[in-house]
């Protein structure tokens, strides 16, 4: 695998080639640029690399300009120490988003993810990562919840659960189909129970279902605002905090 890194400050350009060749010997490292236009003159002269590893902030300005000026086909692993770039970088073919510093772990994490994408995980190159798999699989979270309704016991499908939200002292739980149940296990009971592959805590009053996420919106001082395609008893609020890890998990990082 070809990788090309843009990064301006030459100490992180040199710990970023290490970790990388740590984490994926068969990688080689085809460039380091340093700057927009030199990234520009690169690219418009030579084939384009199968992995871009990339900072934000260059010398000569945001990295997001070359990537406005060149198509790109091949995908991209922004390593900044901002995160208020994160939607941006969305924008482009950005697979990950790491927050410097950057490790050993954030780079496998991110190669995980670039693996599963094109379908070509090497069993040499991914023992670390089967084995965090299998221990994820491993765990048993509940597929089904059972809630009391009018002096009835009835069961409801996690998978058709919407949210689950603190109402007051209640938990109440809204389904897919606009149900309305309550609940006296705490929220952090739930968020146990519940796979946090489908599921995550957005803030202390909700749990929400990616399945039912309608959209997101920038909100006030760098939160984002949570639109369900369901009603909710409350706006949903993820704190700029939060932000970089929600956005991680709604893409499936």
């Amino acid at each position: 695998m070809n990788v090309l890194i843009i990064e301006d400050e030459a100490r992180s350009a040199r710990e970023l080639q290490a970790v990388i060749t740590a984490v994926n010997p068969a990688v080689k490292i085809i460039g380091v640029l340093e700057s927009v236009e030199q990234s520009l003159n690169w690219l418009a002269s030579n084939p384009q690399p199968d992995l871009i590893f990339s900072d934000i902030q260059l010398a000569d300005g945001l990295s997001f300009e070359i990537y406005e000026s060149v198509r790109i086909t091949c995908p991209i692993i922004f390593c900044t120490a901002f995160d208020e770039y994160l939607m941006n970088a969305f924008d482009t073919n950005a697979i990950s988003y790491l927050l410097k510093p950057i490790n050993e772990a954030k780079v496998q994490k991110a190669f995980l993810k670039l693996n599963t994408l094109l379908g070509t995980v090497k069993k040499e190159e991914s023992d670390f990562r089967i084995e965090r798999l299998l221990a994820s699989l491993k765990k048993n979270y509940k597929t089904t919840l059972l809630v009391s309704h009018r002096e009835k016991i009835i069961p409801v499908q996690v998978k058709d659960i919407a949210y689950v939200c603190l109402d007051t002292t209640l938990i109440r739980m809204g389904t897919f189909q606009n149900q309305q149940y309550f609940m006296t296990s705490s929220m952090d009971e739930l968020e146990k129970m519940l796979d946090p592959e489908l599921f995550f805590r957005a803030n202390r009053q909700f749990l929400i279902n990616r399945n039912a996420i309608g959209n997101v919106e920038k909100f006030f001082t760098r939160k984002l605002a949570v639109k369900l395609t369901v009603e909710t008893p409350e706006r949903i609020l993820v704190s700029k905090t939060k932000a970089p890890e929600f956005l991680h998990w709604l893409e499936g990082l």
